[in-house]
C-alpha cells in the first residue's frame, strides 16, 4: 500500500465499442499497483450492473487488486439495488461506492434513492461488512447553493455511513486545500482523496468542467487556447499539468491522490512514471482487508 493512497477509475467500454477494450486498458495499467481500482457505473440498466461486476472481478482475480464498484441510486429500488450489490458480492468485491448519478433526459428517477446518502444508508443497514466510499466536490456540486452546504451534504454522507471519501476533478489545487480546511472544520475526518484528470483532449475538458460546475484557471485556458488544436502535443502538456499536480499535492500531505484514468492507459504510465518515487510503499501485498482497514 502507499502513503499517500494512489488509486485509479476505469470505466466499462461504451455498448457500442468491443468488450475487451476495457482489458486492454488493464493490461495497459499493469505493473502500477494501485491500492485500489475504481469501476464506474452507468445509469441502472441490468447491462451496467453487470459490466461493473464482471470488470471488477478481473481486477481483484487477474490483477490481484482491490476493486471498487460505483452504484448509482436515483433510477433503482431497493430489489434492484440488492440485485446490483449481490452481483458485487459474488464478484467478490467489498467495497462500493454509491452515487446519486447523472440526469437521464426522458426518465424519471425510482423515488427510492433521492441521494446518494440515501442508498449510502440502506448499504449500511443491509450490507454493513461492506466498505463505502462516496463522492465529494471541491469546487460545490453543481445543484448546491454554496461550498458550505455542500459540505454539509457530504458530512451526512459520512454520517450515513461512508468512511472514504474521493473528489471530483479540479485544476487548481487552492480550491482543494479551501474545500478540504472547511470539511475538516465540519468534522469530516475520514481520507479524502484528490480526483485529478489529465487534460488530453479540449472538447472532453470544457465538457467535464461544464458539467462538474468547475473552474479553469488560467494557466490551463491558457495551455488550451495554445495547443487546443493540437492533441498530441496537449495531451503532453496535460500529462506535465496532472503531474505538477499530484506533486502539490503530495508535498501538502494529502490523504490519497485518485487518477482518472479514462482508459487512456499511456498518459495514466507516464503520469505514475513522474510521481511514483513521491508515493511511500508501505506494502507491496495489496488486499481487500487492506482496503477496508485503509477506509
Amino acid at each position: 500500500m502507499h502513503n499517500p493512497i494512489f488509486s485509479l477509475e476505469v470505466f466499462p467500454p461504451k455498448r457500442d465499442a468491443p468488450v475487451g477494450t476495457i482489458y486492454d486498458t488493464l493490461d495497459g495499467l499493469s505493473g502500477l499497483m494501485p491500492d485500489f481500482i475504481s469501476v464506474t457505473y452507468g445509469t441502472g440498466k441490468s447491462a451496467d450492473r453487470t459490466a461493473t461486476a464482471r470488470i471488477s472481478n478481473t481486477i481483484r482475480k487477474d490483477y490481484g487488486l482491490p476493486a471498487v464498484a460505483h452504484l448509482t441510486a436515483q433510477y433503482i429500488d431497493k430489489a434492484q439495488a440488492d440485485e446490483a450489490l449481490n452481483m458485487f458480492e459474488q464478484a467478490g468485491v467489498s467495497a462500493v461506492l454509491p452515487l446519486r448519478g447523472d440526469p437521464v433526459p426522458g426518465r424519471e428517477p425510482a423515488g427510492v434513492f433521492d441521494y446518494a446518502s440515501d442508498l449510502i444508508s440502506y448499504i449500511k443497514q443491509t450490507r454493513p461488512q461492506m466498505t463505502i466510499f462516496a463522492a465529494c466536490y471541491p469546487e460545490c456540486h453543481p445543484q448546491a447553493e454554496n461550498l458550505d452546504q455542500d459540505i454539509l451534504f457530504l458530512k451526512k454522507k459520512v454520517d450515513s455511513g461512508a468512511s472514504h471519501l474521493i473528489s471530483q476533478l479540479f485544476y487548481d489545487n487552492e480550491d482543494f486545500y479551501r474545500f478540504l480546511d472547511k470539511a475538516r472544520a465540519a468534522g469530516i475526518d475520514v481520507p479524502i482523496e484528490a480526483g485529478i484528470m489529465p487534460v488530453t483532449n479540449e472538447g472532453q475538458v470544457r465538457r467535464m468542467v461544464k458539467s462538474c460546475a468547475s473552474r479553469v484557471p488560467e494557466r490551463l485556458e491558457t495551455m488550451l487556447e495554445r495547443w487546443g488544436s493540437d492533441s498530441a502535443v496537449l495531451k503532453e502538456a496535460g500529462i506535465v499539468y496532472a503531474s505538477d499536480q499530484v506533486a502539490d499535492l503530495v508535498a501538502h500531505g494529502v490523504d490519497g491522490i485518485h487518477l482518472y484514468s479514462m482508459n487512456k492507459a499511456a498518459v495514466t504510465r507516464r503520469i505514475w512514471e513522474n510521481v511514483g518515487d513521491l508515493f511511500e510503499d508501505e506494502d507491496s501485498t495489496v488486499s481487500d482487508k487492506d482496503l477496508a482497514n485503509q477506509a
